[in-house]
């Protein structure tokens, strides 16, 4: 059995209730231990392959440069390789209002495969673009139309991936689960890199610049294949299940309209979104995407040895955001995240100081400090951000704000800050850029209620045990239900 089902008056209990309503065992979710090991298995692999994608444009944005763009300054073609990988940004939020309220209506699981195969189909795509050499000004528009179906189908990825694992978690151990979401994001990047780095180390240029920058593009159809087919033997997790039932009896779904009501009296959470994510993918993409094109066309680093910095950084990343998944579990989700901002607030001028000298060992160690600082995001981001949201709006509100952020400050890092970096010649602006986003990153946690071991809105607490049901349900029933009434009494 997949979990306990609860009856309706468990998920939203009146506030009058006495005693005789605080929950026994059979209304908390037991989370069937093999379901939840699969399920997070298979967005942490679907989520590396997505990002195996999206990932290899920005690791050869030198290379595409000069296949889609020809021009006689290098940092003109940087500009313009990262004005296109911006642009995908520009649908991630029209992504998020379509697949995120449809994974509300129909299910989780359907979109994911969905938003799966979109992406894989996108990136092989582009392995197939003549160059600009070949024919002419239709390639760059070809290169602009896959990286829109990328951005469209990302748009509905990571809110469903991270909604998906912290609705099959326990509440225990929310935020070491939802940990290997990102996980599987760094293993994308890692392979992603690697593949590039092993490209550009082993053959010349014009081999490089004629076909070999296809192959990473190419590798896409099968991946995407493997994740489509990872994704379909899912089931629906059990608080969609127990939502699905519900509207059920009631004989009617949400519909649009109702949708963005209930969002809009979300608005807070909404706002919070937007902030967290601000302060998480500016970081991300300023460590992960940026500054390896930032090595080798700013401090003219060798490309393959500054690849190779930045795939040392994200293994060792790997570990660090499991450990900051589980630790927030003990300590709570905010102190960990408010560590990270605090961090880059006071380490970002030294870091980039230290990656400007252009020497391995000061690079590796800066690139190192910030990859430390973003694991305090992505250890944690994926249990935060769907604690904000009750259950009926979770996936399309987490997909909207999500989206919306990255597309307005996330997305838009690699550019903005080559921008900067070439019109003011000051090679310390990556720095105050994540400091700007520091700043927004502590007010926004400072702001947040602490969810570490709390049910998700909407939903009974979730344990992994029957044992665990009854002594909880003993602890709640002493506490005259309080307790339970306040963390699983829905704000919708």
């Amino acid at each position: 059995m997949t979990a306990t089902h609860v009856s309706p008056a468990a998920v939203s209990p009146s506030p009058s209730a006495s005693q005789h309503d605080a929950p026994s065992a059979a209304d908390i979710t037991v989370v069937d231990q093999s379901l939840l090991k699969r399920a997070v298995s298979a967005m942490a692999i679907g989520n590396a392959m997505e990002w195996f994608d999206f990932g290899v444009y920005s690791y050869i944005a030198v290379t595409l440069g000069k296949v889609f763009f020809p021009s006689s300054s290098p940092s003109a073609q940087l500009l313009a390789t990262f004005g296109t990988f911006a642009a995908a940004f520009v649908v991630r939020p029209l992504g998020g209002m379509v697949f995120g309220p449809l994974g509300d209506r129909i299910g989780r699981q359907r979109v994911l495969a969905a938003t799966m195969i979109m992406m894989a189909v996108g990136t092989f795509a582009i392995g197939l673009i003549p160059s600009y050499a070949s024919i002419g000004m239709l390639a760059p528009v070809l290169l602009l139309v896959a990286r829109l179906v990328q951005g469209f189908s990302t748009g509905g990825e990571y809110g469903g991936a991270a909604t998906f694992i912290a609705e099959f978690s326990t509440d225990r151990r929310r935020g070491f689960m939802g940990s290997f979401l990102e996980f599987g994001t760094l293993v994308g990047y890692v392979l992603g890199a690697g593949v590039v780095a092993l490209l550009t180390a082993s053959l010349p240029e014009d081999a490089l610049l004629s076909w070999g920058w296809r192959v990473p593009f190419l590798i896409a159809g099968p991946l995407g294949l493997i994740g489509l087919y990872i994704r379909m033997r899912l089931e629906e997790t059990p608080a969609f299940k127990r939502e699905a039932d519900a509207r059920e009896a009631q004989g009617n779904a949400m519909p649009r309209a109702r949708f963005y009501d209930t969002l809009l009296a979300n608005w807070r959470a909404l706002l919070l979104c937007v902030g967290l994510v601000l302060i998480f993918n500016v970081t991300d993409y300023m460590v992960l995407s940026y500054l390896p094109s930032y090595l080798s066309s700013t401090l003219h680093v060798d490309a393959a040895h500054g690849l190779v910095l930045v795939l040392l950084v994200m293994v060792l990343m790997m570990p660090m955001t499991l450990a900051a998944g589980r630790l927030s579990d003990s300590v709570g989700r905010k102190p960990v995240m408010l560590a990270g901002c605090v961090g880059l607030l006071l380490l970002a001028i030294p870091a980039m100081k230290l990656i400007g000298t252009g020497a391995t060992l000061p690079m590796f160690g800066g690139l190192l400090m910030l990859g430390t600082l973003l694991s305090c995001f992505t250890g944690v981001m994926p249990s935060v951000l769907p604690a904000l949201f009750p259950t009926g709006i979770r996936y399309g509100a987490l997909a909207i704000g999500f989206n919306v952020s990255v597309s307005l400050f996330g997305g838009t890092t690699p550019l903005v800050t080559a921008w900067l970096v070439d019109t003011t010649g000051n090679p310390l602006m990556p720095a105050y850029y994540l400091m700007g986003a520091a700043v927004i990153g502590i007010v926004s946690v400072l702001a947040l209620a602490e969810t570490a071991r709390r049910p998700l809105k909407g939903s009974p607490p979730a344990v992994a045990t029957r044992r665990e049901a009854h002594q909880l349900a003993c602890e709640l029933r002493a506490d005259d239900g309080d307790v339970y009434r306040v963390a699983t009494t829905a704000r919708a």
